[in-house]
């Protein structure tokens, strides 16, 4: 396998031994989260920089979880509260904190390409994608994967299920960086991916999208499909702006009970969050033993967890896992 990338800006810059490697580091850092003391020393004297541009909840919570329970210093940088209300620009905020000594930044922000242009910027510390506009969200779509292959035994035998795993990505795909991400995720690794959406919520050209089909009409899919993935209309990209009504789409695209009953009895069924109970998915199928969107949230600690240690505990001794 090849050495694990300095960044991760994206899910193009992981390739399928990547993930599988991701996938394995994650299952010690699960472990490490049932402790009684859920920590290690891995991290320790490294310090981690979380800078959200955009407003986050569960995404600062699980990073900087992550960061300290591997042992590492996390500086939260808010935007509404920082320089940058004061017109310092953005490289000079990034190179301030550079000198101050990060070892690694994970930045979100509105605007899609700027961790990209982060690290360009920086020449010492690792930089991760924790959301940019429509672009990317790769550690999503990792944990994501991490639950499928944990629905389907974990291992290599959940791993081995991907190839020709047939993922169905219903919603607002338009404004979804979510979707970009997984697309390319299960791609990697051998999935067939359907999108389903009313045409005003697909992209203009999917073009060079590695996606199997796609369909306006959600009930047609559901009986072939091995995992559901749901997306929230994007409200604040504009999605309202491109559907009728909100109760004519979630008539169209809401994963309903009904709906619900014919998929596949080994589906699973699962959504990035924020839900919004009612409008993409019916509260009574988030409860479903088959939605696995609570594990998504557990899952996204291990999952940082393992993403940190690739990028900067290579150095570290395997044992530290285990202390």
């Amino acid at each position: 396998m090849s050495a694990f990338p300095t960044h991760l800006l994206s899910m193009d810059d992981l390739d399928a031994d990547d993930i599988a490697e991701v996938l394995r580091v994650t299952d010690s850092f699960a472990e490490v989260g049932r402790r009684a003391n859920p920590k290690v020393p891995t991290l320790r004297g490294r310090t981690v920089a979380t800078l959200f541009f955009e407003d986050s909840t569960r995404t600062r919570m699980s990073f900087e979880t992550a960061a300290k329970r591997m042992s590492a210093d996390v500086l939260s940088f808010a935007a509404g509260s920082s320089s940058v209300k004061k017109g310092e620009s953005l490289r000079d905020t990034i190179e301030t904190i550079q000198a101050i000594g990060m070892d690694a930044v994970i930045i979100r922000h509105s605007s899609s390409g700027v961790p990209a242009r982060v690290a360009e910027w920086v020449d010492s510390c690792a930089v991760i994608n924790a959301g940019d506009g429509w672009h990317q969200h790769p550690t999503q779509a990792l944990l994501d994967l991490y639950t499928v292959r944990q629905s389907f035994g974990g291992g290599q035998e959940g791993l081995d299920r991907f190839a020709g795993l047939r993922v169905t990505i219903v919603g607002d795909i338009r404004h979804s960086r979510v979707a970009r991400s997984q697309i390319s995720a299960y791609a990697a690794l051998g999935a067939e991916v359907t999108l389903v959406a009313p045409a005003t919520l697909l992209p203009p050209s999917l073009e060079g999208w590695p996606v199997a089909s796609v369909s306006h009409d959600l009930d047609s899919v559901l009986a072939t499909t091995d995992v559901i993935s749901l997306l929230r209309l994007q409200a604040e990209r504009g999605s309202g702006d491109y559907v009728p009504t909100m109760r004519e789409y979630t008539m169209g695209y809401a994963l309903t009970a009904r709906r619900a009953l014919q998929l596949p009895p080994e589906a699973v069924i699962l959504h990035p969050g924020p839900m919004v109970r009612g409008v993409e998915i019916a509260s009574e199928v988030a409860e479903l033993p088959s939605a696995r969107i609570t594990d998504q949230v557990g899952n996204g600690v291990a999952v940082r967890m393992a993403v940190l240690f690739l990028l900067l505990g290579q150095g570290a001794r395997e044992a530290d896992l285990n202390e």
